[in-house]
């Protein structure tokens, strides 16, 4: 078996639990999870030209981690697409497209198909919605890109914004499609992330990339980097 560090970060443009924007507080975080795939979330300012808040060569020297490559898109100050980036290591990127979901609120995601050990895998990095419904239709539309003609195993990761686990869970869509194993759909609190009580935050495999392991990554920086608590995992790819 290939196994693979796994995280998911809802940065919160770097400001942190005193309110102070500290782009560098945000990135040692993302060092101590030390993980090999990273998705983040709200890497960029909401309005303006939406201007990204890391310094990316800090961020390469820090993590040893390289943002994926997105094709052209407005706002060329942004570092991610509707917020969302896409970090990797010892991977080779063979296709990445950025999406834009349905909803009230302007969202996104990044569906990536890469190789890592030679293995296929398809990543796709999300910022779900406020409002049940616009998930649910988020939820399907993510659905879409998760059928793959090679069998390509796929992995969900991100800010999903669901804190429900049974029927009334709007990712109902994505886990039928992804026939995720129940270990592969659990979760762990990591919202507010000085007291995490709710869920926000998601990493979900299917049958053939397994979640293994997953907790938050609940350290003195991490409670004040973000309000959001990182979340880490191992996946496990068949050979």
């Amino acid at each position: 078996m290939t196994d693979l560090r796994i995280g998911s970060y809802n940065v919160h443009k770097g400001v942190g639990a005193d309110m102070r924007r500290d782009p560098g507080r945000t990135i040692e975080v993302i060092r101590e999870i030390g993980a090999d795939l990273v998705a983040l979330q709200e890497v960029d300012r909401r309005f303006g030209d939406r201007k990204g808040v890391f310094d990316l060569a800090r961020l390469r020297e820090s993590t040893g981690l390289e943002p994926v490559p997105l094709p052209a898109r407005l706002g060329t100050a942004a570092h991610g697409w509707h917020g969302n980036l896409l970090l990797f290591r010892g991977a080779e990127i063979e296709d990445v497209r950025p999406i834009t979901l349905p909803g009230l609120e302007p969202r996104g995601a990044i569906v990536c198909d890469l190789r890592v050990a030679g293995r296929p895998l398809r990543v796709i990095a999300a910022h779900l919605g406020l409002l049940h419904q616009s998930r649910l239709i988020q939820a399907r539309r993510l659905a879409e890109e998760i059928q793959t003609e090679d069998g390509r195993p796929t992995l969900v990761m991100g800010d999903l914004n669901e804190w429900r686990l049974g029927a009334r869970c709007s990712l109902m869509p994505l886990r039928k499609e992804l026939r995720a194993v129940k270990r592969s759909a659990m979760t762990a609190a990591s919202f507010p992330a000085r007291l995490p009580v709710l869920p926000l935050d998601r990493i979900i495999g299917c049958h053939r990339a397994e979640v293994l392991d997953l907790v938050t990554h609940d350290t003195p920086l991490a409670r004040q980097a973000s309000d959001h608590l990182p979340l880490k995992a191992r996946l496990r790819l068949p050979q």
